[in-house]
This record gives structure tokens, sequence and C-alpha cells, in this order.
């Protein structure tokens, strides 16, 4: 059994959505922010019942769109995955990027936390470079000012060049106020003109060599300088659903393909890699989203989160942060394995008195015996077998790392073994998943063994 690329990778994602209108001239809007920001507080605010849900094409991650209108436009909102980034480095948020680069939403709202708007403007930037409707939403302003933190909303509006709202999303005046901000966006009243960052002196150069091109070519189906900085990444996936997309080859280009070969020599002379040149580009989106939050928010107790990032601190550092991870999923693993013992042996205990029961019932109305072997032997059997074996593991893991993400120590456990997740083309979120399939499958056999390696960019899981 293993976790392959095709399985967990970029390869699971496909950004082909069906987008269901009420009406031809419904609007499409999508949805973004971090996980637990409010973003579906704020769907569902805005759509009520008005909602269909399924899941993203070739993938699990669950899609929703919902209905809602003005008093002069229908729209059809898309809740696309939370995700912290737009790099994709997982499956949400992959779809999270394809569907603002290629499902043409004729705008894009990113719902903020007011409490750590530093950390929700890495997105907002990166959603500006693709799309050019964006309109900010900073949810939890009610929570800012318990915290005594203040936002400058106008001032951020004119930082970033679209629409800001702050916004409470429980209440339904802040949703009638976004909405006619939604309004004003996509009929042309309100003009965006998101901010442009500016990179490195090397990085603008390589994107000067290209972007005229690409801009004159397919300029009116992608921006243009997202379009210059990707090819520069070499994202190999990204490359492949952008061609996709546009149905050509733009290596096929022989102009293209001049003006690249010209911009990689400028980053090779600069000694930046592909790996490099991410790093650059994600070094400079945190910074101007620092920058940005320092001239805009003011913290009156500037010692207001001193307690979190002390803790991060322990649980992040390579010193204490691996060890602290490694003992406290130790501990969840004795808890799950060693307390469903009991429940288990209990489960199994009546589950197959009942087949007794049920054996004695079926010879007492001299039922045939293929009868009775398909339907107790077989169909209960397993049945009773699944549940006594999975239920009380499950019924003990997911409290438990429920109670873990509350606490917010899985989103440590991830950025803890993100990097190292990267090189099978995972993510460190998966490390629930892993968690997930070692006490299956101790649990199922602890005779046996589970051996995880990692082998030419894949983690394989060998039951032993």
């Amino acid at each position: 059994m293993g976790l392959t690329n095709s399985s967990i990778g970029l390869n699971a994602v496909d950004f082909g959505l069906e987008i269901i209108k009420q009406s031809p001239t419904d609007k499409i809007i999508a949805l973004a922010g971090n996980p637990n920001v409010g973003k579906s507080t704020v769907f569902n605010g805005l759509t009520g019942m008005k909602q269909h849900t399924g899941n993203w094409p070739g993938k699990t991650v669950t899609n929703a769109q919902g209905y809602c209108s003005t008093k002069n436009q229908s729209y059809v909102l898309v809740d696309i995955p939370g995700t912290y980034s737009l790099m994709a480095h997982s499956a949400e948020e992959e779809v999270a990027r394809n569907f603002i680069c290629f499902g043409n939403p004729d705008a894009v709202i990113v719902v903020c936390d007011a409490t750590c708007l530093e950390r929700n403007l890495n997105l907002v930037l990166q959603t500006m470079e693709i799309s050019k409707n964006v309109i900010v939403c900073i949810n939890l302003m009610d929570e800012a000012r318990r915290k005594n933190i203040k936002i400058d909303v106008d001032k951020l509006s004119k930082h970033l060049g679209v629409p800001v709202i702050g916004a409470i999303a429980r209440k339904r005046k802040s949703l009638s106020a976004l909405m006619d901000i939604v309004d004003k966006v996509t009929n042309g009243t309100i003009h965006c003109s998101p901010l442009s960052i500016q990179y490195a002196e090397e990085i603008e150069d390589a994107i000067s060599a290209i972007e005229p091109i690409l801009s004159r070519k397919y300029g009116n189906l992608l921006n243009s300088r997202w379009l210059s900085l990707k090819i520069l990444e070499q994202d190999e996936q990204l490359l492949k659903e952008i061609n996709a997309y546009l149905g050509v080859s733009l290596f096929s280009d022989s102009e293209l393909s001049a003006a690249l070969e010209n911009a990689k020599n400028i980053l090779e002379n600069s000694n930046l890699d592909p790996d490099k040149l991410k790093d650059k580009i994600v070094t400079s989106l945190v910074t101007f989203a620092e920058k940005i939050s320092k001239d805009t928010v003011l913290y009156e107790n500037q010692n207001y989160n001193s307690s979190d990032r002390n803790i991060d601190r322990i649980l992040t550092s390579k010193t204490t942060g691996y060890p602290i991870m490694l003992a406290l999923l130790a501990l969840v693993f004795w808890l799950t394995i060693t307390g469903s013992n009991y429940p288990s042996q209990l489960l199994s205990s009546c589950l197959f008195k009942v087949q007794d029961y049920l054996t004695a019932f079926f010879q007492f109305v001299n039922a045939p015996d293929w009868l009775h072997g398909i339907l107790v032997l077989g169909v209960y059997r397993v049945l009773a077998w699944v549940v006594s074996v999975m239920l009380p593991p499950m019924a003990i893991f997911f409290p438990l790392f429920t109670l873990l993400e509350d606490a917010g120590y899985l989103p440590r456990v991830a950025y803890n073994l993100d990097k190292t997740f990267k090189r099978c083309n995972a993510c460190g979120k998966q490390a629930l998943t892993m968690c997930m399939v070692y006490i299956f499958l101790y649990y199922k056999n602890p005779h046996k063994g589970v051996l995880v390696y990692l082998k030419n960019r894949y983690y394989v899981i060998i039951w032993c």
C-alpha cells in the first residue's frame, strides 16, 4: 500500500467544474480564504439554503455552489477550499488556484481574519496576481476589537488597489454591504487596480524578457505577469494545465522560446534555479504583507499574541519541535491502540453472539445452507468484523486529533513535516493520513510491522 503522486499529489486534481447557473445572466463569484477565517459562515449567510454540493472533478475535495441575489444582479457563489497559499502543494491549494485561474469568475472575494491579517495578506497578494477583480472581506472585526486591534480599512484598500470591507459574517448588515461592493465591482462602477508586487531586480528583468510576448498573445486570457512567473518557476503540472486551457503549447512558439532562453540566462547568471526562484518570490510576498500590515494595522496591546509566539518557538523549533511532536503522536497511538482493545472485544463478543442467534433462527426455519452462508456467514459476519475492528480506534483517534486541531497543534505538526513531505510531492497536512494508515494497519495485526520509507520522491508504506 503506498501514497503516490497520482493519488495524493497534483495529478489528483482537475480544474474542470460545472457551474450550475439558475439564469444565463448569473455572474460567478469565487469565495477564497485561509482555513478557519469564517469563509463558510460568509457563504452560508449569503446563500442560505440555496446551495448545491458535490466534489471537484477527479478528487474528493468538496465543492459548494450557492445562489444569492441583490437588487441588480444574481450570483453563483463558489466556495473554493480554504488554503494558505496558491503555490499548489496540496490538492486543496491546486483546486483553489485552478478555479481562480481557469474558472473565469467575475470576481474573487478573499475572506481574511482581522485578528491575524498579516498572515492572510499572503493569499490576497497571490490572488491579485491572477485576478483583477478582487474584493477583500476582513471578517471577525468584533474579535479584533476585543483584542484591541484596529485596522485602517480605507488605507488598506489604497495599498492593495482593490475594495476592502470590514465585516462580521454573523450579521446580515455586513453581508449586504459586501454584496453592494460586489455589485459595483462586477458592473464596472468600482475599477480595481491591484497592487503589483515588485520582486528582486533579476526576477523583474526575467519577467520583462517574456511578458510582452505573453501579454500580446494571451493577455486577454490570463494575467501575463503571473503567467511569466509560472513559466519561469517551471512547474510542469501547472504548465500542462495552462497549455490545456490556452489550447496551445507555449513552448512550441519560437518567439517565446527564444525570449524564455534569455530569461533563464538572466536567472542563471544570478544563481537562481527554479527552487531558489520560488523561495525569493515567497519571501517578497511575505515582506510585502508585513509592510502593508505594519502600515494599516494597529495593535494597542503589542504583546497580545506573545504567548502564541512563545509556544510557536517551542513547538516548531528544530531542537524541541520534533521530540514534542513524536511524543504527542506516540501518546495518541498508544491511547488509540490500547484504549480500543476493550471496546473492540466487547463489540466483537456481542456481535458474534448475535450471529449465533441468527444461525439458530435459520436452522429453526429450515433455511437452505446457501442462504445462511450468504446472509449470516457472509454479509453479517463481515459487517460485524468491520464494526468491531474499525469503530473503536476511529472513535478514539478522531476526537483526539480534533482536540489537537482545536488547540492549534496540528497546523504546527504540518509545518514541521512540510519540508519532508514535499520531497514526495505531498504536504505536511497529510501527516493525519499517514497516522490513520499506521494505526489501522497496526491495529489490524499488531504482530506485523509497518515500514514507511522514501524512494524516488514517493512515500512507500509496506505492511509486512
